[in-house]
């Protein structure tokens, strides 16, 4: 898919990151995801009233967060209409590891893609958050459209949008397509996030920093792996992680594709 057919999907919001429609992918049966139920983006507490005005008429069912509670309590979501909210953290409830609570400088000094690359490998597999999302998403009726998000709506809304849309049989090639796009969308967001590292690290440590944090396929990639060698097959994954079977996959397909 090219860029502009990407930019198109992208809501220009005066205070997130990354708000985009993820309608528009095509299927590999021929069909494409409906615009206007599935929504990704970052962290949504610098939301403006004109942001929500324009937000309104999505008629948002549902606002699923995949962040801590420390994070969720520092940077609260906002109501935009009559939405439910959900959060259910991807990292563990109990686990220290909203980005508020690392300690910045072993984080910034220890990264290295192989660490960051195992976080995604572990994210898919028996996670209480990817539970409750696709038991939600099971039923489209009832809980559609929802907008999911966790800090950047990058990492973990990532591997969740990969969950989303493979489900609806949208090529691997296509989510990765989608997920590397979040690289352009949240250039600001990076750059704020490498002017902090820079007060703990500097020159070649920094650089190796700054390009390791960038999405890139090894990412995505050790997720999709991590589903494939526990469960052989995608459908398989569906129905032994969230008791999703091949009927109730046509029936989300019928619902959402078109």
């Amino acid at each position: 898919m090219e860029n502009n057919a990407l930019m198109e999907r992208v809501l220009p919001l005066e205070g997130v990151y990354n708000f985009r429609d993820m309608g528009g992918l095509k299927a590999r049966d021929g069909r494409k995801v409906k615009k206007g139920l599935l929504f990704r983006s970052a962290e949504l507490t610098a939301m403006t009233s004109n942001d929500k005005t324009n937000l309104r008429p999505l008629n948002l069912k549902l606002i699923y967060d995949y962040r801590d509670m420390a994070e969720a309590v520092v940077k609260p979501d906002p109501q935009i209409g009559n939405e439910r909210h959900e959060r259910v953290a991807v990292n563990g409830q109990d686990k220290s590891t909203a980005k508020d609570e690392w300690d910045p400088e072993t984080f910034y000094k220890t990264f290295t893609r192989e660490k960051f690359a195992q976080v995604y490998r572990e994210m898919p597999i028996q996670n209480a958050s990817y539970k409750r999302l696709m038991h939600l998403f099971a039923k489209p009726e009832q809980n559609l459209p929802v907008l999911h998000h966790c800090a950047g709506g990058r990492d973990r809304t990532g591997v969740g949008a990969m969950l989303l849309l493979r489900t609806l049989g949208v090529s691997f090639e296509t989510i990765m397509e989608d997920y590397l796009f979040s690289n352009k969308t949240l250039v600001a967001y990076h750059q704020e996030l490498f002017e902090e590292a820079a007060q703990f690290v500097s020159g070649a440590q920094l650089k190796q920093f700054e390009e390791g944090f960038m999405l890139n396929e090894q990412y995505l990639d050790a997720s999709i792996d991590s589903i494939f060698s526990t469960y052989g097959k995608f459908g398989k994954y569906l129905e032994k992680e969230f008791g999703i079977t091949r009927a109730d996959r046509e029936r989300m397909k019928d619902y959402c594709l078109e």
